[in-house]
């Protein structure tokens, strides 16, 4: 069983996940099983392994949109109160969840249409309970930090280049004061001068004592920010499959 302290903020125990792939006759395809680690505050945990060895599965589990069908994934809700067990969550509390515990950067940017960069970017925050004035100005202040023109802020992102979308869903994901942060390859379309900063971003989020797991298929950004890594080989289901 992973280790718990009191700096823990995520333990997966014993997890399983496989798929039933419909168009050929019901073929049952495991993912990954036994999968155990933990992950506490101040931590950044990156998960290694090649494509195809279910890494990204694990982060959507967490979050809550792939179902669990075996094993516990505990993280503490708020104010570092009991652990709560994702997989056996209501909705409900799977929502809050994400509202209140858990940030996410997807490897793809899905923005409703129509709406622009800065309220795109916002949103986390007036879900929150911000004001309006102040969560556009810090959303702003983040999108500028990652070098995305001012006079595409009013646009919606959905005509934005690849590496701008991310940058739009890198700054969505970092405003917060989440205590998790998961993170889908997040520096995956940015030059050098945006993966710097957002290695700086993480380092900062590190030091406030976020706990952050994450892939990162960048050798180079991986040495810079990991404190350690988790080998998902090991649990990969890929040769059962």
């Amino acid at each position: 069983m992973a280790d718990v302290s009191q700096k823990t903020r995520l333990v997966l125990q014993d997890v399983a996940k496989s798929f039933t792939n419909h168009l050929r006759g019901g073929i049952h395809l495991p993912v990954v099983s036994g999968v155990e680690f933990s992950l506490a505050a101040g931590e950044v945990v990156v998960l290694g392994g090649p494509s195809g060895v279910g890494k990204s599965s694990i982060l959507r589990m967490i979050v809550g949109n792939y179902g669990i069908e075996r094993g516990r994934i505990l993280m503490r809700g708020e104010d570092d109160g009991e652990f709560i067990d994702i997989a056996a969550a209501t909705p409900r509390e799977t929502l809050a969840l994400r509202c209140n515990v858990i940030g996410y950067v997807s490897q793809f940017l899905r923005a409703i249409p129509r709406v622009s960069t800065l309220d795109v970017v916002a949103e986390p925050l007036l879900a929150r309970g911000v004001a309006t004035l102040d969560a556009r100005r810090r959303a702003g202040e983040l999108l500028e930090r990652l070098n995305l023109p001012a006079a595409l802020y009013d646009l919606p992102p959905a005509t934005f280049s690849g590496g701008e979308k991310q940058r739009v869903n890198i700054a969505r994901g970092f405003l917060t004061d989440h205590p998790i942060l998961l993170l889908d390859e997040p520096t995956a379309s940015l030059d050098a001068a945006n993966r710097d900063v957002v290695c700086d971003l993480i380092d900062a989020k590190r030091d406030t004592g976020v706990a952050i797991l994450g892939i990162f298929h960048d050798e180079e950004v991986r040495g810079r920010i990991a404190t350690r890594i988790v080998d998902v080989s090991g649990f990969s289901a890929r040769k059962a499959a």
